[in-house]
């Protein structure tokens, strides 16, 4: 049995490597091939009567270790300097924007027509208001250079904003002054220890001479995202700081107390550390979506019950990134379809509280905006030529 499960992991994530290397020639996105392949995979096991343990449990923890792998890998890639405070900008503006848009007008909506609290519609909205960086940044390797820049810099943002929200909003049943205060807090406290932690992983980092050096490094920063949540932290904006600050030390060399980490010598084992990143997000990020696949059930896809209120929130998800991307002259082809939804929701989806789910937002209606979602980026990638390789986003006046 132990035999038969390696082989068809194995197996598995094969077929995921060769999605991967054939999606800038299709056009077709990896995670869409990855959730029918895993929903295929419970189709056999269902024709064949093949006894599988509940998984279930697995996805969450799948799930987090992915979104840190893949944001981590974004910031590792991003030139950060004065040059692209303008990009930045764009990008804030097109990462917060749609959020605060998308998460009030439905959470309105929700509580004026259907009698939902706000608090608790707002919270059951927000999961659907953020962009998936799993999903989008793994397909803007398709992309020119700063196209690929804006939709990182937009996607890891999205998650970030998303994440304080949702935290904001469940962790205080009334909005006020104390609310305000205890959230700036927060991003104090987050700020203060990813500098901390930051300086401490990277000493690390230069100075293990032991053959195995980078797995401890990636354990670490597991394990300081894991911890800052406990405490209701933005652990996010660690990662992204993290990986800014290495992928970024050739602009801070000139620092004094940066050159006391031996920058150039450090800068090579980024190189490497980059590498190993990259190919563990990999295998953990098939996982997942090839778990969700698995696990995704075929009435869920299927209920027409919840397909009215997944088509109104795929539209209010479209409509918002149009007049976002307006706003912030950005070109709309592809760009305006690259807001997929998928593994940052459903973590946020399972985080949800009991006490404060509503009814009209369930499984059916997060899987099928999540695959609606993701046809549409796939409309995007094919409308932009591949000769063209699509058209980057123009710089702002003064950049």
């Amino acid at each position: 049995m132990s035999t038969a499960i390696i082989i068809a992991i194995c197996s598995l994530l094969l077929l995921a490597y060769a999605f991967d290397i054939t999606a800038p020639r299709t056009r077709v996105p990896a995670v869409i091939l990855l959730l029918l392949l895993g929903w295929v995979v419970k189709q056999g096991v269902i024709f064949f009567d093949i006894n599988i343990p509940g998984l279930d449990a697995f996805l969450p923890v799948l799930g987090s270790v992915g979104l840190i792998l893949i944001v981590l890998e974004g910031a590792l890639e991003l030139e950060l300097n004065r040059s692209k405070l303008g990009v930045v900008l764009r990008c804030v503006l097109a990462a917060l924007l749609p959020i605060l848009m998308l998460s009030f007008g439905m959470a309105f909506l929700f509580s004026h027509y259907l009698g939902y609290s706000f608090r608790d519609s707002i919270i059951n909205v927000l999961p659907l208001s953020v962009i998936s960086s799993s999903i989008a940044i793994s397909a803007a390797r398709n992309l020119p250079v700063r196209g690929r820049e804006f939709v990182v810099y937009e996607s890891s943002l999205s998650d970030i904003f998303g994440v304080l929200l949702f935290n904001f909003f469940t962790l205080n049943e009334t909005i006020d002054s104390g609310a305000l205060t205890s959230f700036s807090f927060q991003l104090i406290l987050i700020i203060a220890v990813s500098f901390v932690a930051t300086i401490l992983l990277s000493y690390m980092l230069n100075k293990i001479d032991h053959h195995i050096k980078f797995a401890p490094i990636i354990l670490l920063v597991i394990l300081i995202y894991e911890v800052s949540k406990v405490y209701h932290l933005p652990a996010l904006l660690f990662i992204l700081l993290f990986g800014l600050f290495l992928g970024n030390l050739d602009e801070i060399k000139q620092v004094r107390w940066i050159q006391r980490l031996r920058p150039d010598k450090l800068d090579k084992e980024v190189h490497k550390f980059r590498e190993i990143v990259t190919e563990a997000t990999f295998l953990i990020r098939s996982l997942f979506f090839l778990l969700f696949g698995f696990l995704m059930q075929s009435n869920e896809l299927l209920n027409i019950d919840s397909l009215g209120w997944s088509l109104v929130f795929v539209a209010a998800i479209f409509v918002t990134r149009l007049i976002v991307l307006l706003i912030t002259r950005t070109p709309l082809i592809p760009y305006v379809f690259f807001a997929p939804r998928g593994l940052i929701t459903i973590l946020l989806y399972f985080a949800i509280k009991p006490s404060d789910q509503i009814g009209v937002v369930n499984n059916s209606l997060v899987v099928q905006v999540i695959v609606f979602t993701s046809v549409m980026m796939m409309v995007g990638m094919m409308l932009a030529r591949t000769h063209e390789k699509s058209v980057p986003p123009p710089a702002l006046p003064g950049e």
